[in-house]
């Protein structure tokens, strides 16, 4: 056979079979898309809650304003004045009356005082406390006084603001002064028990032992002073004239000065005299008590008023190689 008659017949051939291999092979289904499910997810729930209010704050009342006072003074040193004049800083309504400078006797005065219905009288000293107490028909605060218990001051119509600072206060005031003090002696006159005993536990508490002697005149002061110089470090002097006279005072300052035992003095005024230190009130801290007094005895009953009312400040000069140092 011819070669190409054969070659052709081949492809003829091919061409049959895949041809046939299509017929038998069974249609392809067309794809079929699958449902795609997104799930969605819920947000969640937030729930917020409203803020509380805030709770009103109660309103405090003011105070109710002070009632008017009737001032008394003794006389009008500076000791005295300095109150009254800090005094008119509390008081809206009020008026003073100095015994020293008014020539009616203090029972006019007083008179004077019971007929314009004050809340109450303050007395400034002890002339004025003495004359308010025995005639004054409202009740009377007293200050600037230290022998009240000796001049029998605290009565039913009366409360008192102590005469001296802090104890403790005065206390640490002259140790950080002369950290070297150790021994310190104290005379007073009788009637001052709680005054020693507080002054007792204070001189405790700063690692002082303290040395007291009671006594009843200017003469036995003296006695017992010279006695005692000699054995401590520091002499505590306290305002009690029933049992020191001018004359022992500078007496007891000099000797004092030749044994090198320093003195602590309730006024300032002495530091020229020769003492190391003095520790004295304050005029406005003494007012500020009187005010906080009254203000109690303004709410209805005296009795719930403590006897005699600490003061809370100190004025401290320290002398010092011939320098005042001021606190």
């Amino acid at each position: 056979m011819d070669m190409h008659v054969l070659r052709k017949g081949a492809l003829i051939l091919v061409a049959v079979l895949f041809a046939g291999c299509e017929i038998l092979q069974p249609p392809v289904p067309p794809p079929v898309e699958e449902s795609i499910e997104i799930a969605v997810e819920e947000p969640p729930v937030v729930v917020i809650q409203p803020e509380p209010e805030p709770e009103p704050v109660p309103e405090v009342p003011a105070p109710p304003p002070l009632p008017p006072v009737s001032i008394v003074l003794t006389n009008s040193q500076p000791a005295y004045a300095d109150v009254a004049r800090e005094l008119a800083g509390h008081f809206d309504n009020y008026m003073i009356y100095d015994l020293g400078a008014d020539n009616r006797p203090p029972v006019s005065i007083l008179r004077l005082i019971n007929d314009s219905e004050p809340g109450a009288v303050i007395a400034i000293g002890l002339r004025a406390a003495q004359s308010s107490i025995a005639m004054s028909n409202h009740p009377v605060v007293f200050s600037q006084v230290f022998n009240y218990r000796h001049h029998d001051l605290l009565q039913d119509n009366s409360r008192g603001v102590a005469a001296l600072p802090p104890i403790e206060a005065q206390l640490a005031a002259w140790k950080e002064a002369d950290p070297s003090v150790r021994r310190i002696g104290l005379i007073l006159g009788e009637g001052h028990e709680e005054l020693i005993t507080e002054a007792e536990i204070a001189a405790q508490r700063h690692d002082i032992e303290l040395v007291v002697q009671v006594t009843r005149s200017d003469q036995e002061t003296l006695y017992f002073f010279r006695r005692m110089v000699r054995d401590i470090d520091g002499f505590w002097l306290l305002p009690d004239n029933r049992v020191l006279s001018s004359r022992v005072l500078q007496q007891m300052l000099a000797e004092a000065k030749q044994q090198h035992v320093p003195v602590s003095v309730p006024s300032e005024s002495m530091l020229s005299l020769g003492a190391m230190i003095s520790m004295t009130t304050q005029a406005s801290d003494i007012a500020a008590t009187i005010a906080k007094v009254v203000r109690m005895i303004q709410g209805g009953d005296i009795n719930s008023v403590p006897p005699i009312t600490q003061l809370s400040e100190i004025s401290v000069k320290a002398k010092s190689a011939e320098q005042v140092v001021t606190r």
